[in-house]
Order: C-alpha cells, then sequence, then structure tokens
C-alpha cells in the first residue's frame, strides 16, 4: 500500500496535469480557429472586392445580372493579378468549368472547378491540395448578361498549418516539461508537509512508558503541525501525571495492605501453633483476623469506588435535589454519630438540584460525615445545604480540632492519614476523602478543608447547579 505523502504527490499532480492538458488543448484548438478564421477573413475581403468592382463597372448591377463590361473586367488576367499577392490566387471560369483567366501567380497551376454552383447556390468553400500547396478557396457564381462565370478566390495555408504544427509541438514539449516540473514540484510539496508528521510519528514510537518525560518542543512552528505537536505535549504531560498517580497509589496499596495481610498471616500461624493448647490465644487470633479481614474488605470496596469514580463518563446522570441525597446520608450515619454522644443535625435549603449519580453523591456525602465523625470526640456535627451563585454546596461542619493549614492540601490524598499518633489511632483505610474528591471531579465540582467559622473544621463539596425549576421528591 502506498504511504499517504505518495498518494496526495500523485492526485495532486494527476490533477495539475488534467488541468493543463485540458487548457493546452483549449489554446491550441482556439489558435487553430483563429489562424483559419483570419485565413478565411482574407479569402472572403478579396471576393467582396472582386464584387464591389464588377458592380462598379456596369450599373445597375446585382447577384444574377450584370452585362459585358463586368465579363471583361473579370476576364482580363491584368486585374486578376491586382487582387492577388503572394498567397492569395484568382481564377475565372465558365459555367461549364473551363479556366477563362487566372492571376499570374497560378502559372500553370489550374483550380479545380466548383460542382453545383447556381443563382440558387453562388457561394461555396472548400480546402483542396495542389502542386503549388494547400489552398483554402471560396467560389462564387456570378451570372454576367449571356455570360455565367465562376469567380475562384483561393489562399494558400501551408505556412498557416506549419505555424499550428509548430505551435502544438512547442506546448506539448512545454506541457511536457511542466509535467515533470508538476511531478517533481508535488513530490517536494508532499514531502514537506508529511516530513514533520512522519518526524512526530517516529518521536511518538520512541516514547514509551518510561519516557513520558520527553517532549517535542515544536512550539515554533505556528501551523497545524505546531499545533498537533503541542496538544502531543499535553498528551504525554497528563499521562505522565496519570502514570505517577496509578504508581503512587500501587505503592500506596501495597504498603497499607502489607499491614493487614501481615497480621492475618501472623496469627493464622498462632493458631496453628497454640490454638488447639490455649484458648484466649484462639480468640484473640480470631479476632484480629476478623477485624483485619473487614480492613482488607472496605479497602477493597474503595478501590473499586475509586475505580468507578473515575470512569464517571460511563454513568448515566440525573437531576437530584441535592438536600434529599444529603438527607439519606446523615440519617445512615446517625447511629455512629449518637453512638459517640455526638449532636448530628442537617441544615438543607429547598429547591438545589444537581445532576449527577445518586449513589455516587450519597456517598461522597457519608465519608465527610464519617470523617467529622471519627475526628469529633465531642459537640456536633453539622451538615448544610445551600446554594451560591452557580454552585450547590454541600458542607460538613464539625467541633473537632480542625485539620492543620498545612495538611488540607494533602487530606485528599490516597491513604493519606496525617502524621500524628491520633490519626493513626484512628480506624480507617485512608480513602474516604480521596473518594471524595474524584466523585466531585466526576460531577464537574471540587471539595476542599477549610476552618469551621467556629472552631474545628469545614469541608465542603461545591456542584454546578441546574438552573431548571423542578420538584422536590415528597
Amino acid at each position: 500500500m502506498h504511504s499517504l505523502k505518495w498518494r496526495v504527490a500523485a492526485w495532486y499532480a494527476g490533477l495539475l496535469i488534467a488541468v493543463l492538458l485540458i487548457v493546452s488543448t483549449v489554446v491550441g484548438m482556439r489558435l487553430q480557429s483563429i489562424l483559419y478564421s483570419q485565413a478565411r477573413s482574407r479569402v472572403s475581403a478579396t471576393m467582396a472586392e472582386i464584387a464591389s468592382s464588377v458592380q462598379a463597372s456596369e450599373e445597375p448591377f446585382s447577384l444574377g445580372f450584370g452585362g459585358s463590361d463586368a465579363y471583361a473586367l473579370l476576364t482580363d488576367g491584368n486585374n486578376l493579378t491586382t487582387w492577388s499577392s503572394p498567397t492569395t490566387f484568382v481564377q475565372i471560369d465558365s459555367n461549364g468549368g473551363y479556366p477563362l483567366a487566372k492571376s499570374s501567380n497560378l502559372g500553370g497551376t489550374t483550380i479545380p472547378k466548383a460542382v453545383g454552383l447556381d443563382t440558387s447556390h453562388p457561394i461555396a468553400r472548400r480546402q483542396i491540395t495542389l502542386p503549388i500547396g494547400t489552398l483554402l478557396v471560396e467560389d462564387r457564381y456570378f451570372a454576367l448578361g449571356s455570360h455565367d462565370v465562376v469567380v475562384h478566390v483561393a489562399e494558400r495555408i501551408d505556412a498557416l498549418q506549419r505555424s499550428i504544427a509548430q505551435t502544438r509541438e512547442s506546448i506539448a514539449l512545454a506541457v511536457l516539461a511542466a509535467m515533470v516540473a508538476i511531478l517533481a514540484l508535488s513530490w517536494w510539496l508532499a514531502g514537506r508537509a508529511f516530513d514533520p508528521l512522519e518526524r512526530l510519528a517516529q518521536a511518538m514510537r520512541e516514547i514509551g512508558s518510561e519516557r513520558l518525560d520527553r517532549r517535542l518542543q515544536w512550539g515554533a512552528r505556528d501551523d497545524e503541525i505546531g499545533r498537533l505537536a503541542e496538544s502531543f505535549d499535553d498528551l504525554l504531560a497528563r499521562l505522565q501525571e496519570a502514570f505517577a498517580r496509578e504508581r503512587q497509589f500501587i505503592s500506596d496499596a501495597s504498603h497499607e495492605l502489607r499491614t493487614p495481610l501481615t497480621s492475618i498471616n501472623a496469627n493464622a500461624q498462632m493458631l496453628l501453633r497454640w490454638g488447639d493448647r490455649d484458648p484466649a490465644i484462639l480468640r484473640e487470633s480470631l479476632e484480629t483476623i476478623a477485624a483485619e479481614s473487614a480492613l482488607l474488605s472496605q479497602m477493597v470496596g474503595g478501590m473499586l469506588l475509586l475505580a468507578k469514580a473515575d470512569r464517571g463518563d460511563e454513568m448515566p446522570m440525573e437531576p437530584l435535589a441535592l438536600g434529599a441525597i444529603a438527607a439519606e446520608a446523615v440519617n445512615s450515619a446517625r447511629a455512629s454519630a449518637t453512638g459517640k454522644g455526638l449532636d448530628l443535625r442537617l441544615d438543607a435549603e429547598s429547591g438545589i438540584f444537581v445532576c449527577g449519580e445518586a449513589h455516587l453523591l450519597r456517598q461522597a456525602i457519608a465519608n465527610l460525615i464519617e470523617n467529622a465523625v471519627k475526628f469529633t470526640p465531642q459537640g456536633s456535627v453539622v451538615v448544610r445545604v445551600h446554594a451560591e451563585g452557580e454552585h450547590a454546596n454541600v458542607d460538613v461542619i464539625d467541633s473537632g480540632n480542625g485539620i492543620p493549614e498545612e495538611q488540607r492540601s494533602q487530606i485528599f490524598e490516597r491513604f493519606y492519614r496525617g502524621d500524628s499518633a491520633h490519626a493513626r489511632a484512628v480506624p480507617g483505610t485512608g480513602l474516604g476523602l480521596a473518594i471524595v474528591r474524584s466523585i466531585a471531579r466526576v460531577h464537574r465540582g471540587e471539595v476542599r478543608a477549610e476552618s469551621a467559622p467556629g472552631g474545628g473544621a469545614l469541608l465542603r463539596i461545591s456542584l454546578p447547579r441546574l438552573a431548571e425549576n423542578l420538584t422536590e421528591p415528597s
């Protein structure tokens, strides 16, 4: 299969050559038509001059009528020589085709008689070839009293035909040279156009998953190729960032999974050695294995939820009442808040709608509430749903110790647990807030952490608000 460069060059050259052939053919035909028209015009002008002289020699005169003066005028060889030229010949025939007179430049050559001329068909035109050359002839019938004559005016067109032939040869040579030039130029232009693409393709082939830091840096080209290279550099940057996140995620997941797996393995070894001899060891080991297994299950569930959130474009979105979604999340978390003696409240404005996936939004709000309950030793947790311009916000406000400012940009990273001994003592997988951030991004929103006005922490999910007037479910 031919390359795209070859095909473009061939199509471009073929189109130009076709146009060139059409133009050259039209020019050649037009030139031939003009030259023959000029020759016919000279013949017709000479014939008109003869007819005018005949008419002036005897009045009244009209075609088909005349007298002896006109006959004498036409049969006088000197007069015929006057009307002739080096390339123009004149001959007078009787009605039977017998030559009566001719111009001196004809010499011994006689123009053949014209057939079919009479008063009803007095004029004829033809092209003949004689020893003196090829002639363009106009024949005209004159009735002069008792004499009927036929006047032949001939124009030699050998030179004209040679000119036409030479012109055609010149055009053919010019067209041939132009075709060669077009082919070379087309290939050169196609190369100029496609060589950057070939170099771009070669650069793409050289870039693997371990060389994502390479960039083309073709910013100097202010054309489509330059913009393509710039887009490719942007794609590489996004791929590099995505690969870095995945590597970090795999590293963090491996680290986080190692601890519960190590604990499960150690307790399983204890069961094998002493479980049948010491009931206390048996019970303690089984409780540890159950707890670590539950933690592993939560961690795997969180990873699956993160993967689902990252594929947000595959999920169906629908208009949702944000207050109703928040109410469901509050109700599901009320038992855990009550167990710690916390006051969990919902303050939701009505008529706030967003476009989203109900389960994911409910999970995001529930994760924020769960996080607030974990890190609030006493006091309250307030979930507030309100509108702010074109955004719909869900604020989860607690009365805990708050989040240090230097950690606010990190708490939404996967497996981030903070550095304090208190954070490490709190149970969890370290994926809850990372899930919240992914869900917010899928819904074209964001999540951020702030300080609450009365102390504690404020975590806010901000989503695009629907402007339609919808009705909340009862």
